[in-house]
């Protein structure tokens, strides 16, 4: 299966976890914790069985969060496989804001080099293999790579600003994040702080209507591999802070380091 059909592929599967997602999102739903029986777990499920379904035709393995005890012994082996998140930001989920997505990356040697990352509520999609694109709330046309990047913007999106804009999460703020913040103030004349939920942080770094994404808290390989193959595609860097090299994936332990998205 050559590249584009896996994107394509991928694409498809995206959408379709999304569709499953907003069936539950959608229904009359009180929620107040993530349990077996809760919304949110039913939305996960139903995403995760329709991507899984749809990703078994490029006979490539998936590691998704709802499928996450793969033991490291099998998956040490895997030279390419799907990572996918069904529904990352469950907290936007349950807040009704619209702010969560459907993510799905492709790992190759521990690197994220494809990424699709669909937001259900707005219909808007994020693609990247050796380019990154934004398809905005639009009837996506899924028939052919071209006609659909015909109807993308291509990432970065022209921006026209003069202040340094620090994304960050509605749900998470550490110390040392403030800390950083406070650096960027002293370095530049105007700092500003985007608030954005699930992995559209990401996003908006690969867009351009950010200047970086410090995450000085835990994340999971999942939360970020679709994220970092769309900003990488843009022209961006996924750094692990303590190295400073790019995050990799597919490690025994699949929780992230911390890391500074930033288009520096």
């Amino acid at each position: 299966m050559n590249r584009e059909t896996l994107l394509l592929t991928a694409i498809n599967a995206a959408i379709a976890g999304g569709k499953e997602i907003l069936e539950v999102y959608e229904s009359d739903f009180a929620v107040e914790h993530k349990d077996d029986k809760s919304p949110l777990t039913e939305a996960d499920k139903r995403a995760h069985l329709a991507i899984v379904a749809i990703l078994k035709e490029t006979q490539l393995p998936v590691l998704s969060e709802e499928g996450k005890d793969i033991p490291f012994e099998e998956r040490k082996n895997w030279d390419a496989f799907w990572m996918v998140d069904p529904l990352d930001g469950t907290k936007e989920f349950i807040k009704r804001n619209g702010e969560f997505t459907v993510n799905i990356a492709l790992i190759e040697n521990q690197q994220s080099t494809m990424g699709i990352i669909y937001v259900p509520v707005t219909n808007e999609l994020y693609f990247a293999d050796d380019k990154a694109y934004k398809v905005q709330d639009s009837k996506l046309n899924l028939e052919s790579l071209e006609q659909l990047t015909e109807q993308a913007h291509q990432l970065p999106l022209s921006q026209n600003r003069n202040n340094y804009v620090v994304v960050g999460s509605r749900s998470h703020m550490s110390e040392e994040t403030e800390v950083f913040i406070n650096e960027q103030k002293a370095k530049h004349q105007e700092v500003d702080i985007l608030s954005k939920g699930s992995s559209l942080k990401l996003c908006m770094v690969a867009e351009g209507a950010a200047d970086s994404y410090p995450r000085f808290a835990p994340t999971m390989e999942w939360d970020t591999a679709a994220g970092q193959a769309i900003a990488i595609a843009s022209g961006a860097e996924v750094l692990n802070w303590e190295n400073k090299n790019r995050m990799q994936y597919n490690k025994e332990n699949l929780l992230n380091s911390w890391f500074l998205v930033t288009r520096n």
